[in-house]
């Protein structure tokens, strides 16, 4: 009976260790400089209310919590690409990744801010 136990409890903890699905990320390539494009991205982040939680210019990488409720993370991602940039944003809550249709605001407002908007 102990045996028996223990092989289903062995077999319900089998199935936790599965791994989360990474985030989607949703990119964008603008003409602007990847130094401005990240000061952009840093600058629109944290008036939408993000606690800037890490930056590196040289690696062109941020990552940013929500400081409020819901609690979102994003992660941004600037890349040189020709004369502009390539950036890339992932959203994450709780750890699980979120629909990167939600980053197009974001990236909506990054465009009119570097005056690439169609």
């Amino acid at each position: 009976m102990r045996r028996l136990v223990m092989l289903m409890l062995v077999a319900l903890l089998s199935g936790c260790a599965a791994t989360s699905p990474t985030a989607e990320p949703r990119e964008l390539a603008l003409a602007a400089p990847p130094d401005e494009t990240l000061q952009e991205v840093v600058g629109l982040l944290l008036e939408q209310g993000y606690v800037i939680l890490r930056a590196d210019v040289e690696q062109g990488r941020v990552e940013a919590a929500l400081a409020r409720w819901p609690g979102y993370r994003v992660d941004a991602v600037v890349t040189p690409e020709g004369q502009g940039a390539r950036t890339s944003l992932t959203a994450t809550r709780g750890g699980r990744p979120l629909p990167p249709h939600l980053l197009d605001p974001l990236l909506a407002e990054l465009q009119r801010r570097l005056g690439l908007a169609p």
